[in-house]
């Protein structure tokens, strides 16, 4: 390490500078206790994973003053968008962008003043108290909604899908319930799976 003129040193020793560690001989191998061997395993509930992921949260909490969610809780809004943002950045193999948050808000309305009252009483349902670590299984359940190639498009076509159809970027099953009497809503998609009941 290098020390201001003002110290004083033994004009004797050797003036260190830096040095490389030693070459390990061999190629690296993933040999330690709970190194992934092969392909990552796909799964329910195992996500995409990729690096930095947990900057989505930091990313989505700076756009709440964006977020338009009159009646829902904005923790909820916010941990669902972030998921959604990590699941984006993992398919394209990066970290989150604050473009992957604004994805994962525009597919779900919650920048739009004038969403659709379906999509909200949709959206109500799934993201009610998915901030909560008890309920991963809901907010797994929000994030699965949104097929890959959906968050493999740029945001710009993704805003214009939700502005032609806000269907085109969700994966709605078949045996969708909306029961606007009791706010039921039940859904059982094909990779998600699971009901999530108000």
């Amino acid at each position: 390490m290098a020390a201001p003129d003002y110290v004083p040193t033994n004009v004797s020793h050797a003036v260190r500078s830096y040095s490389s560690p030693p070459r390990r001989r061999g190629s690296w191998r993933a040999d330690r206790p709970g190194e992934v061997r092969g392909p990552q395993p796909v799964g329910e509930r195992l996500g995409v994973p990729g690096p930095d992921q947990g900057y989505a949260l930091t990313l989505a909490l700076g756009l709440v003053d964006q977020i338009v969610a009159p009646g829902e809780h904005t923790s909820d809004v916010v941990a669902g968008a972030a998921a959604i943002a990590m699941k984006r950045s993992g398919i394209l193999g990066r970290a989150p962008l604050r473009e992957d948050v604004l994805a994962g808000l525009t597919i779900w309305g919650y920048l739009d003043t004038a969403a659709d009252p379906e999509l909200v009483e949709l959206r109500t349902a799934l993201f009610s108290e998915v901030h909560h670590a008890a309920h991963y299984p809901e907010l797994r359940e929000v994030v699965d909604t949104v097929p890959a190639d959906v968050l493999a498009h740029s945001l710009a076509e993704i805003q214009d899908a939700y502005l032609f159809s806000w269907r085109q970027n969700l994966r709605l099953g078949a045996d969708e319930v909306v029961d606007e009497g009791e706010g039921a809503v039940v859904l059982d998609h094909q990779a998600g799976g699971g009901t999530s009941a108000d």
